[in-house]
């Protein structure tokens, strides 16, 4: 961690949807939500003085609430005090930006952060007029999501023009990953005024837990996420089937008692009962964070098999817990997972599930090569990918952007 900190800054932090504060679990409730957090938490240790802008979506929601952590979380009223799926939001962001307006011209903000495309038109609202630079963080790009959920999109029609609008007229964008630099240069953003920051996790949470596991009992595969096709694991469970003596958990979802309504919980039992390996797949539904690093350093693989990921916290969380990963070549993946270092890295092709048997097989035939990968893939994260590391390179981009001639933000038209 760095021993210097940029001066003291006042971070304005604006994530529609994504609250701090949420609990963990919903159905809009996830990364961006812990980015938020932790990214407002580090700052804030650094000096800075930071505010969270978010939606009211609850009745009896204060104004404003002071965080443990000292950061200030603003309850944005901008359409129905009520849960709203975000892709429903875009119609009250211009009641949004009108409020942060208000607020930024009684209190000027040094920089502005924007998280998520809707999040970047509100706040291109609130500064206009004011010579604040915008920072803008996708979180996940639009492009992307249409290029592989085709008509599964339920993203607003206008959001790929948006988005581009938004990465032209904010000041800089933060990308998470390369991948997302090449996504974002072809949507017409200026390579120049991008900087790469990746996500994080706090390796004092996900980090090795208990001894070595029972070398008698079946090899341990794990695979966590929400439960959609796209996250892949149903190739998970087609390659168990050339993978004897394993078995699979499949974390994530809604609570176990729950899952027996839940469409793709009940798609993965058929394809496991289609491939003979029913007895060997346990979907063991919603996992309580205190439990992940439990559940992680209990496997011998972990296995991250989206058809396409923006960033991929899980990786990450499994290297810190010391347990190799094999990914998909895919997004952030690219850039956390080191093959043949920390794990492997397989063609995201659903034709190619016999590969990714082979390549399983021959990981777990080779437990030199697991605890070798897997103190590489802790060491990577104490490097890279720390919210210590992250809040560090953040903040030195809002320091050079404050720091750069007057902003161009503006609003998007």
């Amino acid at each position: 961690m760095s021993t210097t900190h940029p001066a003291s800054l006042r971070v304005a932090l604006v994530s529609e949807h994504a609250s701090p504060l949420a609990e963990l679990g919903g159905p809009d409730a996830g990364g961006q939500n812990v980015y938020v957090a932790q990214l407002a938490d580090h700052l804030s240790l650094r000096g800075h003085d930071v505010t969270v802008y978010t939606r009211r979506d609850g009745p009896g929601l204060p104004p404003e609430v002071l965080t443990p952590g000292g950061v200030k979380v603003v309850h944005v009223p901008a359409g129905p005090a009520a849960r709203v799926p975000k892709d429903e939001l875009l119609a009250f962001m211009p009641e949004f930006g009108s409020f942060l307006a208000r607020h930024w011209r009684a209190a000027r903000p040094d920089v502005v952060h924007a998280h998520f495309w809707m999040s970047g038109t509100a706040a291109l609202c609130g500064v206009r007029g004011l010579g604040v630079p915008v920072v803008q963080t996708y979180h996940a790009l639009g492009t992307v999501k249409k290029r592989h959920q085709g008509p599964e999109d339920t993203s607003p029609p206008q959001r790929l023009t948006i988005e581009a609008a938004i990465g032209r007229a904010c000041r800089r964008t933060l990308a998470t990953c390369a991948d997302e630099v090449e996504e974002l240069v072809a949507m017409g953003v200026d390579r120049d005024r991008i900087s790469v920051v990746p996500c994080g996790v706090d390796p004092r949470h996900f980090a090795p837990v208990g001894g070595p596991r029972d070398a008698a009992g079946p090899r341990r595969l794990l695979a966590v996420g929400r439960l959609v096709r796209r996250k892949g694991f149903d190739r998970a469970i087609r390659a168990l089937a050339e993978v004897p003596d394993a078995e699979l958990l499949v974390a994530g979802g809604p609570e176990a008692g729950l899952l027996f309504a839940e469409p793709e919980a009940e798609r993965l039992r058929k394809v496991a009962e289609e491939h003979g390996v029913a007895d060997r797949v346990t979907l063991l539904g919603a996992v309580p964070h205190e439990r992940m690093p439990h559940l992680m350093s209990e496997a011998d693989l972990v296995l991250s098999l989206p058809d396409y990921e923006p960033f991929g916290i899980v990786p990450i969380e499994a290297m810190a817990c010391r347990t190799p990963v094999v990914a998909t070549a895919v997004g952030g993946h690219l850039d956390t997972v080191v093959d043949g270092v920390t794990g492997a890295l397989v063609a995201p092709d659903r034709g190619q599930d016999h590969r990714l048997a082979e390549v399983i097989r021959t990981l777990l035939d080779d437990p030199e090569r697991l605890a070798r990968y897997g103190r590489a893939g802790r060491a990577r994260v104490l490097a890279h990918y720390s919210w210590e590391r992250v809040a560090d390179g953040v903040a030195r981009v809002y320091s050079s952007t404050v720091r750069a001639t007057p902003s161009l933000s503006g609003a998007v038209r």
